[in-house]
């Protein structure tokens, strides 16, 4: 986990923990599928970074703006992962075997 804390902007991290949220009522509200609970994640967590990145990048060029949306993919898709991965720590810690 912590080489991919590595590659997480520290400012992004907070949506890991709003994912984890997110995800946990998902869960709780029984409305999706647990196997799709990760792709709405993904897709929420890249929708945020996506909304974050352009709002602090001022994109003069298109260069600027592939970068800034190659940089809110991969941030949310990263956060995304974090977050199924903190749901797992919590899950498998209070199993007994």
């Amino acid at each position: 986990m912590d080489s991919t804390i590595k590659y997480v902007r520290p400012e992004l991290l907070a949506v890991t923990v709003v994912l984890y949220w997110i995800g946990m009522g998902l869960k709780r509200s029984q409305l999706v599928r647990d196997k799709y609970i990760p792709m709405i994640l993904g897709a929420i967590g890249v929708l945020i970074c996506v909304l974050y990145i352009f709002a602090s990048c001022s994109c003069a060029s298109w260069r600027e703006a592939a970068m800034a949306a190659f940089t809110s993919i991969t941030q949310g898709i990263l956060v995304a992962g974090l977050s199924t991965y903190v749901n797992q720590l919590v899950k498998q810690t209070g199993k007994e075997e």
